[in-house]
C-alpha cells in the first residue's frame, strides 16, 4: 500500500534517521544495518516516536523490562520522528517488520486511513475516554501529553510570553523548531498557531520566524540538548519528553505561549498506539498492549516517563506528579479534531512550505 503524501514529504529529509535498540531489561544494543531483528517469536518490535526512551530509567526501559520479566517476551524499539516511523511502516507494508506503532496525531489517524493498523482493544482501555481512542479499535491513547516550548534558563532571564516574542532579533540563529509534517510536535505547533492566531496570521508568523530559525529538524527530541548547551536559546517540545530530559539537562525550562485569551495555552498531543496490520508477532504484541494498560504500567507513565496516564482511574502521586501539576497549573488545554487535520494536512503543510521557502 502506498502513501504518496509521506513518500514525498519524508524525501525532503536526508533520510530516515531511526535509532534501534533491543530492550531486554536494562541492556540496549543497536543493529548494524538499522533494521529490526525479525523472525524471533519471543520479540515484539515497536516503531515509536521519540520521547519515551531517553535512558536506562526511561518509561520504555522500565515498562518493557517489567513486561519481559513477567512474560519472557523481549521488546525491540525502533525510534524516530512521528512521520518517520509512519513512513517506515508504510514502506515495509509488503514485508511488515513492526508489531506496534506508537506515534503522535495526526500520524496515527493517517496510518489507520491507509490500512496500516489492525483493530484491537487492549484490556483496561475501558477506562480510557471514548474521545481518546478510535471507535473501531484501530488505536488508543497510551500517554497523554501536551506541546510546549523550551528555553535555556541560564542564558535567558525570562520566557517569551507571546508568539510575537519569538520574532525578537535576539533569537536570530538561536531558535529552532521541528519540521511540521515530519515531526509530531512540529506539526502540533503549527496546528496550535492556526488555532490561536488564525490561519492567515499563523502563516505570516512562520514566514517571519524564518529570520530567527536555524533550519529544519526531523526530530523534536534532538533540540533539547542544543538548548541545554546554549547552542539554541529557544526550541519547541512537549511536556512529557522535556520534563524527562530535564533530569539530565539542568538548563532546560518548559514554557507555553499565550492563547487568544492571554492565558498560557497548549494543545493535547498524546502518544497513541496501534497494532500494525500483518504484524509478524501479533499474539505477543497483543500481550504487550494489554500490559501497557495495567495499573502498574500506567502509573509508570508519570513516575518513569514524566507523562500523564491515558486511564482516567490512575492518579499517580509523588514528586513527579506534583512537578507536572505545577507545570500545567493555569495552562489552557485545547483539543484538536485530528481526523479533520489528517484529512487536510497536505494543504496545511504545503502552505507552511510556501511561506517558509522550504520547497
Amino acid at each position: 500500500m502506498t502513501n504518496s503524501r509521506f513518500q514525498a514529504r519524508i524525501a525532503l529529509s536526508a533520510g530516515l534517521t531511526l535509532s534501534i535498540a533491543a530492550l531486554t531489561g536494562c541492556a540496549g544494543s543497536a543493529t548494524a544495518d538499522n533494521s529490526p531483528t525479525s523472525g524471533d517469536s519471543d520479540t515484539v518490535t515497536v516503531y515509536t516516536a521519540d520521547g519515551l526512551n531517553d535512558g536506562d530509567n526511561s518509561y520504555y526501559a522500565q515498562v518493557f523490562a517489567a513486561f519481559t520479566a513477567e512474560t519472557g517476551i523481549k521488546v525491540q524499539v525502533v525510534e524516530g520522528g512521528s512521520g518517520e516511523v509512519l513512513q517506515r511502516v508504510n514502506q515495509e507494508s509488503s514485508n511488515t517488520q513492526a508489531d506496534l506503532l506508537v506515534t503522535l496525531p495526526p500520524f496515527i489517524q493517517i496510518a489507520d486511513e491507509d490500512g496500516l493498523l489492525t483493530p484491537y482493544e487492549p484490556a483496561g482501555t475501558e477506562n480510557v475516554p471514548a474521545e481518546d481512542k478510535d471507535a473501531d479499535g484501530a488505536y488508543t491513547t497510551l500517554v497523554n501529553n501536551y506541546i510546549g516550548f523550551i528555553r535555556n534558563t541560564a542564558e535567558t532571564t525570562e520566557a517569551p510570553e507571546s508568539w510575537e516574542d519569538l520574532l525578537d532579533p535576539a533569537y536570530q540563529g538561536k531558535l529552532q523548531y521541528s519540521t511540521p509534517g515530519i515531526a509530531g510536535d512540529g506539526t502540533a505547533m503549527l496546528m496550535l498557531a492556526r488555532e490561536v492566531l488564525g490561519a492567515d496570521k499563523a502563516y505570516t508568523f512562520f514566514g517571519e520566524l524564518q529570520n530567527n530559525n536555524v533550519g529544519p529538524s526531523d526530530s523534536t527530541g534532538q533540540l533539547a540538548a542544543k538548548v541545554d548547551k546554549g547552542e539554541l536559546l529557544i526550541g519547541n517540545g512537549d511536556v512529557q519528553m522535556n520534563y524527562a530530559q530535564s533530569a539530565a539537562m539542568p538548563n532546560l525550562g518548559i514554557f507555553f505561549l499565550e492563547g487568544d485569551d492571554g492565558a498560557p495555552t497548549t494543545l493535547s498531543v498524546p502518544y497513541t498506539v496501534g497494532l500494525v496490520a500483518n504484524a509478524p508477532h501479533e499474539d505477543a504484541a497483543k500481550q504487550l498492549l494489554d500490559y501497557l494498560y495495567t495499573d502498574d504500567a500506567q502509573a509508570l507513565i508519570t513516575t518513569a516517563g514524566g507523562g500523564f496516564p491515558a486511564r482516567t482511574d490512575i492518579t499517580p502521586t509523588g514528586e513527579v506528579a506534583e512537578d507536572l501539576a505545577a507545570i500545567m497549573d493555569g495552562v489552557t488545554v485545547l483539543h484538536a479534531d485530528w481526523n479533520d487535520i489528517a484529512a487536510n494536512l497536505d494543504d496545511y503543510i504545503d502552505e507552511w512550505n510556501t511561506v517558509t521557502g522550504t520547497l
